[in-house]
């Protein structure tokens, strides 16, 4: 190697060795300064708990009371009340399934009817599933603006009760002659929960209702809707008539 090649070498090698050991420092520079501001961190925060401490215990303190109090209403209140009101409730529904909606409602004088339900254990889930039936017996009786009243305070994300609540209220509606509400309703009945059992009856509904209100093209749709997506159903049985009443009429 020659003299010029070996100097090179070495004032390279020099500088490499000292951007090495620059880096070096440079970077236990920076560990430094990060354990610094920790420390500071630390230490304000340290001073904010000193300074803070009778605040931060009554927070503490009061959610640990918040939570132990919702624990305990839960177990030793909400609890009781929910088995007591399911117990109370069993005739009511054995009324309600025999169609015996004024028992249903009102009690026979020995068991409490669903309207006592809701009263005596409002804010059980029971006396929640009470006022769907008391929605349903009321549309059975006629009485659709009471219908309606029980049926809006029902809330329930079941796949069959839910889109169920919201059909009947979409024929409350259209007893009261509110077609425009009944339709709505009727559609959200069939959107909410995509089976077999519920999503063919409301969409026959709410296309029979779209037939009389002449919105012909939107009733066909369902109409297709219903033999294709769900051939198995009864309303599938006898689609097949009223789409030719609608192309008769669609000429």
């Amino acid at each position: 190697m020659g003299a010029s090649l070996k100097h090179f070498v070495k004032k390279n090698y020099f500088c490499g060795t000292i951007l090495k050991k620059n880096k070096m420092a440079k970077k236990k520079t920076e560990q430094v300064d990060n354990i610094q501001e920790l420390e500071s961190a630390l230490t304000k925060t340290e001073q904010f708990i000193e300074d803070n401490q009778k605040i931060i215990s009554y927070v503490v303190g009061g959610i640990i009371l918040i939570v132990a109090g919702y624990l305990g209403f839960h177990k030793f209140y909400l609890q009781p009340k929910e088995q007591e009101a399911t117990s109370q409730m069993f005739m009511a529904e054995n009324y309600f399934e025999k169609d015996s909606f004024n028992l249903a409602i009102n009690g026979d004088g020995n068991y409490l009817g669903f309207l006592d339900i809701v009263d005596d254990y409002g804010i059980t889930k029971a006396a929640n599933r009470a006022s769907y039936y008391l929605g349903i017996s009321y549309l059975h009786l006629g009485q659709y603006e009471e219908a309606l009243d029980y049926l809006n305070d029902f809330d329930s994300d079941d796949l069959l009760l839910a889109p169920v609540a919201e059909g009947a209220k979409g024929d409350a509606y259209l007893e009261l002659g509110e077609s425009d509400n009944a339709l709505k309703q009727y559609k959200k009945a069939y959107t909410m929960s995509d089976n077999e059992l519920t999503a063919p009856v409301y969409m026959m509904k709410a296309a029979r209702l779209l037939e009389t209100m002449d919105e012909l093209e939107d009733a066909m749709v369902l109409y297709q809707e219903i033999k294709t997506k769900y051939p198995e159903s009864t309303e599938a049985t006898n689609v097949d008539r009223y789409i030719a009443r609608v192309k008769i009429k669609l000429g």
